[in-house]
């Protein structure tokens, strides 16, 4: 279908969104790609029958399996077996550009993503004039003037929002829209960063980053920054209270909260210093970014930076979709753990995330009669679980299980518990990059270097990981951000899901599935959440689809441009909104000088030091130094850049 006729088919649907908005009340829209508008169609094929909390069971296992008592008993949902088939995979590609478990009631009402700098209607004015075309990085025109520390971002002035448009489209992959009785909101799915459009064709790369999603400006420009400020550095939470309660927010019956001025402010420039194409997913209080993965999942495991998602379904990685949704987007289900993670009364918590919040109704007000919690349930849209995400609760909510970070699960009323994220696990574990079109010869010599070097002492396997998780102190990198799970400990219990077949909402007396961990598999898992006596660890990352991933390293810190001398890390690249070069990015990764000069620019960036985006660590070389010759090392980042699938036979999902 040509892009002028698609214009055409959507102006259409608008309008008849318009008329059913105001005849019914209630309308919600998010974009799916068609085949024909993706660069990677293929995916691998269905070769398994079930995922058994994480092993792959073949079509020829199962009917064997089936074939005995015990097998059955092993391959049913109170084992914690999840069946796959074509349809599910489908289920969970529209889950992963379509579901937002509710987080646009967060991210609109609380969080005021539509009532900052940036609005509705500029946003729609950018994508018009676009005219079809589409975009990589969406300019948006500021609404207002907005100040995050020095910088003022000024009424009109076009900012880089890196969201993406694909050619034909009118709208933002990776963003639904709703109206609710004339109530406009906005929330987000997992295509917003794990799918990117290709500048050069403008068509879809399905499990592509998106790395240049601005994602901690666009939440700098926010009205309730705020909302965010337990994913950032923020000392300004803890200070003591004026005497004045107009200036804190504080009520004879309510919390003593700090300065919201002051709070606001410091987390604006704390989220704003996150590099395009990274995100800060843990709640520790500590700035610390970390680059969004690809989604081509296949034979990654374990998943997140540190791995720390390593088992239940899919190995993991229905732990790390689910997480997303339940930890990350939507802060309001924190308050419960307030205590142990930030020191703080829940009260105190939620007074901070509530008092600037953008829907009157959501706000906690000076003097209102109201706690923070009762303001919270009065608008609760789910009363019957924490937060305002749709959740299924274990009982040992608040408590860490290693399953998940806090015992929710965000599920779909009318399908069973966890169903999305298992089937989104299906999905992307089929997905692999458009073929790279690499030299072979080139190819074949830089896999030899790649042997040469070592590489493969850790890249190995399928997709060029051993699926270890290495010590912060081995590997060099971050120790701040090796540790953010630490305090999870204070309240750990023992890994456990929902049976499979569970419906949502749960009954009350639902089937609770024990995730086996022991010996050397729950040692790794410990180092990756930082637990356990040690200082935390990093994961040896899957190699599959270097060519959409640059900037490299968990802190997006090896960064150079097409200019290798003056496009040097994060200042002389994604702060300036130059896309890293992925070549010249690897050559900085293999390389000692070269990576010397990328440490030195981003340890001279003020905005990198707030980040704590170093470029530091994975100090394995493949250059002079250690007998690497230049031609072979240029053949050795072709051989990287040319790894689009799975590198021997291995089932999928």
């Amino acid at each position: 279908m040509g892009w002028p006729r698609r214009i055409l088919i959507t102006a259409g649907l608008l309008a008849v969104a318009a008329g059913a908005t105001l005849s019914l009340g209630r309308f919600s829209y998010a974009p799916m790609p068609d085949r024909a508008d993706l660069l990677n169609p293929d995916r691998y094929p269905i070769q398994t029958a079930f995922d058994l909390l994480g092993r792959r069971v073949s079509r020829a296992e199962a009917d064997g399996l089936e074939a005995t008592e015990d097998g059955r008993k092993a391959l049913a949902p109170r084992s914690g077996a999840v069946a796959i088939d074509p349809a599910m995979v489908e289920r969970g590609r529209q889950a992963f550009y379509q579901e937002t478990f509710g987080n646009e009631v967060f991210l609109t009402d609380v969080m005021g993503m539509l009532d900052g700098g940036l609005t509705p209607g500029a946003v729609a004015l950018a994508v018009a004039k676009l005219g079809g075309q589409g975009t990589t990085n969406l300019q948006v025109a500021m609404a207002k003037d907005v100040r995050v520390g020095d910088r003022v971002y000024r009424t009109g002035e076009l900012v880089p929002t890196g969201l993406d448009v694909p050619k034909g489209g009118a709208f933002i992959i990776g963003i639904k829209t709703f109206s609710d009785r004339g109530h406009l909101r906005m929330g987000i799915t997992c295509a917003l960063c794990h799918a990117a459009v290709d500048p050069g064709t403008g068509k879809v790369v399905e499990g592509a980053p998106n790395t240049d999603l601005n994602a901690g400006l666009l939440m700098a420009l926010a009205r309730n920054s705020s909302a965010y400020f337990m994913h950032a550095s923020v000392p300004e939470a803890d200070a003591r209270p004026s005497a004045d309660p107009q200036h804190t927010g504080s009520t004879d019956a309510g919390p003593a909260l700090p300065d919201a001025a002051a709070v606001e402010a410091a987390t604006k420039v704390q989220v704003a210093s996150w590099p395009p194409g990274s995100f800060d997913s843990s709640a520790d209080r500590v700035t610390n970014p970390t680059s969004i993965p690809s989604s081509f999942s296949a034979h990654g495991e374990p998943y997140s930076w540190s791995g720390r998602e390593a088992i239940g379904p899919f190995a993991g990685l229905s732990s790390l979709n689910n997480n997303v949704h339940a930890a990350n987007s939507d802060t309001t289900q924190l308050a419960a753990a307030a205590p142990w993670l930030f020191g703080m009364d829940p009260e105190t918590y939620l007074g901070i995330v509530l008092r600037g919040a953008a829907t009157e109704a959501f706000r906690y007000k000076l003097n209102g009669g109201r706690s923070p919690s009762e303001v919270l349930r009065s608008v609760d849209p789910t009363p019957a679980s924490p937060g305002l995400n749709s959740y299924a609760v274990l009982p040992t909510y608040p408590a860490t299980n290693y399953v998940t970070d806090n015992g929710l699960f965000t599920s779909v009323p009318g399908e069973p518990v966890n169903h999305a994220n298992n089937a989104m696990s299906a999905f992307q574990n089929l997905l692999h990059p458009p073929a790279a079109g690499q030299d072979p010869d080139r190819v074949r010599a830089g896999r030899a270097v790649f042997e040469k070097a070592g590489c493969g002492t850790c890249h190995s396997g399928p997709a060029l990981t051993n699926h270890r998780v290495v010590p912060e102190a081995e590997i060099g990198t971050e120790p701040t951000r090796a540790r953010a799970g630490a305090k999870m400990e204070a309240r750990l219990s023992a890994p456990a899901m929902f049976a499979t077949d569970t419906p949502f909402p749960t009954p009350a007396d639902p089937v609770i599935v024990p995730v086996p961990l022991a010996g050397a598999a729950l040692a790794q898992v410990q180092l990756a959440w930082g637990q356990g006596g040690t200082e935390g660890g990093y994961k040896v990352p899957n190699l599959v689809g270097l060519a959409w991933t640059a900037p490299y390293l968990h802190d997006s810190g090896v960064a150079v441009g097409p200019d290798a001398e003056g496009q040097l890390g994060v200042p002389g690249t994604l702060y300036r909104g130059v896309a890293p070069d992925p070549a010249n990015s690897l050559r900085a990764l293999v390389d000692r000088d070269l990576r010397a000069k990328v440490i030195a620019a981003n340890a001279a960036s003020d905005t990198a030091r707030i980040a704590r985006v170093t470029g530091k660590g994975h100090a394995f070389w493949a250059d002079a130094g250690s007998g690497v010759t230049a031609e072979e090392q240029t053949a050795l980042i072709a051989y990287l850049l040319s790894v689009d699938r799975l590198t021997e036979p291995a089932a999928t999902p």
